[in-house]
């Protein structure tokens, strides 16, 4: 293989030489002079396979400074090798071609100059190509190592990004706790490989569950830091004696005091009693719930400021009494903003006629349907994170 590539440089290497004194040949007779077709081929040859290895040797060494700086440099090879060059040249061209009848002595005194200049004129040639070839392979290795650089670094973030996500769903409950005549049942989908949309359920003593669910405004890794944020933050807050309220307006000053004011979250916290089926809650501009009855449907009243925003909010706690079959369904606006292709948008109305609809389901089934509607409604492109939990009072 590699003796093959070297014969086919080198068959090149005299197809450019004759190329170049086929070029001569024409041009001493567009300008009425008579060439010498033998001669100017026989030059050629010589003189470019004499000059072309020394040169070719101080070209392929990798250029250092400025492009005057090695030219300089080449020219100080280039021209004492130029006479020693042609002398060779003209001894050989004299063997194989005579002149007659002319001499030796006399052939090198007559074409020197001519000789002389094929021989500068080719070794600044093969200077200028071989200037133009360095620096379009440095070029060439800077743009792969910054190819590799670019892919490693993006291996290295999407490894982080995978990590942040096991981190992420470590966070979320691995179980969801039932309490006797309860059920939950909760389904997330972030957009991206990590997510701002929050939830969890956990026990509060022997007869209370709390429930929350809160959206970060953004994706990425971004919402997912402020999310970790505000798991830790509800799970250090939200006691068995802590109304909802209190909840809301203590995670409320800890992001205001820590987060910048473009950055804040949606969120609902609620507190079901089991026996008694009351349900007390706390909006802090979160998408209301939807309460799925026997013969009806509808939000649960009162809002507030989302987290993040007004250090000094007061917010309100409102309570409502369940009643066996009824189904409360929490979510993000990932679900009710999932858009059709057509630019329409999945909305409230309609996750609360298929929750109507299916509203006798348990409450496995009941977020599966509800989750299966939206995903097809926009073919499976989620442009938000998307986040369901439904609550069934058996």
């Amino acid at each position: 293989m590699f003796k093959s590539s070297r014969a086919a440089r080198l068959l090149g290497l005299q197809a450019l030489l004759v190329g170049n004194a086929l070029f001569l040949i024409a041009l001493f007779w567009a300008i009425d002079r008579s060439p010498h077709v033998r001669t100017t081929l026989a030059y050629s040859l010589v003189i470019g396979n004499l000059i072309t290895p020394p040169l070719n040797w101080v070209t392929h060494r990798k250029p250092r400074g400025s492009f005057t700086r090695n030219l300089l440099i080449f020219l100080a090879v280039l021209i004492p090798l130029t006479p020693l060059v042609y002398l060779v040249s003209s001894v050989i061209v004299w063997w194989i071609v005579p002149p007659l009848p002319q001499s030796l002595w006399q052939g090198v005194r007559a074409d020197w100059k001519f000789a002389t200049l094929i021989t500068f004129a080719y070794g600044l040639g093969i200077y200028l190509y071989a200037a133009s070839r360095n620096r379009l392979e440095a070029r060439n290795e800077d743009l792969q190592r910054s190819v590799q650089n670019g892919a490693a670094q993006l291996a290295m973030q999407e490894e982080e990004l995978e990590s942040a996500r096991e981190i992420q769903q470590a966070l979320l409950p691995k179980s969801v706790p039932q309490l006797p005549g309860l059920e939950v049942a909760t389904a997330w989908q972030p957009a991206r490989i990590v997510g701002g949309d929050y939830f969890d359920v956990f026990q509060l003593g022997k007869q209370e569950l709390a429930v929350c669910i809160a959206d970060v405004a953004g994706k990425g890794i971004c919402a997912a830091l402020l999310m970790a944020n505000v798991q830790a933050s509800v799970r250090a807050f939200a006691r068995e004696a802590e109304s909802p309220a209190r909840v809301c307006g203590r995670i409320n000053q800890v992001l205001c005091e820590n987060c910048s004011t473009d950055r804040f979250v949606t969120f609902f916290y609620a507190v079901l009693n089991g026996p008694d089926r009351i349900l007390r809650y706390c909006n802090a501009g979160h998408p209301a719930p939807l309460l799925v009855s026997a013969d009806s449907v509808h939000q649960l009243a009162g809002s507030g400021a989302a987290l993040g925003l007004f250090p000094d909010w007061k917010y309100e706690e409102f309570t409502v009494r369940l009643s066996a079959g009824d189904r409360l369904v929490l979510y993000t606006d990932g679900i009710t903003e999932a858009v059709r292709s057509d630019g329409e948008e999945f909305g409230s109305e309609n996750l609360a006629a298929v929750a109507q609809a299916s509203g006798r389901n348990p409450a496995s089934e009941l977020n599966r349907l509800l989750l299966a509607q939206v995903t097809q409604f926009c073919n499976g492109q989620f442009h938000d994170d998307a986040t369901l939990l439904v609550v069934a009072i058996n």
